[in-house]
């Protein structure tokens, strides 16, 4: 959305709010809506601007103004020199308002436990994950998304002339029309990963000009289908060094959370934990001293119930869970 199409839409909202509203003006209006997802979604942001600001003096003024219209229309030139001043004080409101959303626009983000799918100008659609911050900045050259923590799911539309690239901790990862999801995990220190899983398609991962020690392959890779890259520190280097996997993963296992589930395949209990951590404020811990960390968890569980994973973690392994100061800790059982 474009500071122009924001405008448009708030000519439109206050025309179809004005007195000169005719099925004329509402077919034109639909048929401006049909050009683009764009045009939409500005006027969907305009509305709510609308909507938001109805104690405002201007407003209250102009709704009084429409509701008298409405139960005995006036002569039409007297009514619009009725509300001329109300509608402007109402846009003078409303254009702020739409300046400041337009200046975030493209920045997207989901909370703990949420998703969010987005429809780009493109064509291209965003599946955000749990606890996601990215940003999306297209332009005639280039399709650019910036991943600042979280998860994303990209499925792309075919754009040879403009490709795609997601940026993400040091590395870009560049396509033109494919599906890959991207993972950064913000850890502190040197615990902090990024893995990228090519659904379909072909990307190419790479490191960004000046990303320094970041998280990047030496030199780009390739990815097929079914391929995900892993990048981290090396946890044995003195010297800030990042190691890259490559393996082929069960992808149905790999892209569960789009299902709102997590599947786990012998995976240690620890990590088991802090990926089910990651979709609920309800954390769930471990006794220390006890040596759980290393107990399997196998199957398919629900994001967001932090309850019942560990109610069932405690059944298959004898343990204990307690409530601890809001949290769920794991002990072995009595």
């Amino acid at each position: 959305m474009t500071p122009e199409i924001a405008a448009e839409a708030a000519v439109w909202i206050t025309a179809l709010h004005g007195p000169d509203r005719d099925r004329k003006m509402e077919d034109a209006f639909r048929e401006w809506q049909k050009r683009s997802p764009a045009h939409r979604e500005a006027f969907e942001k305009t509305t709510d601007v609308w909507e938001a600001i109805p104690r405002s003096k201007g407003a209250r003024e102009f709704m009084r103004a429409k509701e008298l219209r409405e139960a005995a229309p006036p002569r039409r030139s007297t009514s619009w020199r009725w509300m001329a001043p109300a509608c402007l004080a109402v846009l003078a409101v409303g254009g702020v308002m739409l300046v400041q959303q337009w200046r975030e626009q493209g920045v997207y983000a989901t909370a703990v436990g949420e998703q969010r799918s987005i429809l780009l100008d493109d064509g291209s659609r965003m599946l955000l994950n749990t606890d996601t911050h990215l940003r999306v900045d297209f332009d005639a050259k280039r399709r650019t998304v910036e991943v600042r923590g979280g998860e994303a799911l990209f499925e792309v539309a075919k754009d040879p002339g403009r490709p795609f690239v997601v940026r993400v901790a040091g590395s870009e990862v560049i396509a033109v029309g494919t599906a890959f999801s991207v993972r950064f995990v913000d850890g502190p220190k040197r615990e902090d990963a990024v893995v990228v899983t090519l659904i379909e398609g072909q990307v190419n991962v790479r490191p960004t000009v000046g990303g320094g020690d970041a998280l990047a392959p030496k030199q780009a890779v390739t990815l097929k289908p079914g391929d995900r890259l892993t990048l981290d520190h090396r946890p044995s280097a003195n010297a800030p060094a990042v190691e890259s996997k490559l393996d082929r993963p069960d992808i149905e296992r790999a892209m569960a959370w789009k299902h709102n589930e997590i599947a786990f395949q012998a995976t240690p209990l620890a990590a088991a934990i802090d990926e089910i951590n990651r979709y609920s404020r309800t954390q769930i811990t471990l006794s220390k001293g006890m040596g759980l960390e290393q107990l399997d968890v196998s199957g398919v569980f629900k994001t967001g119930d932090s309850v019942a994973f560990a109610n069932a973690v405690a059944m298959l392994h004898g343990l204990k869970v307690r409530e601890v100061d809001g949290r769920l800790e794991l002990e072995k059982g009595g």
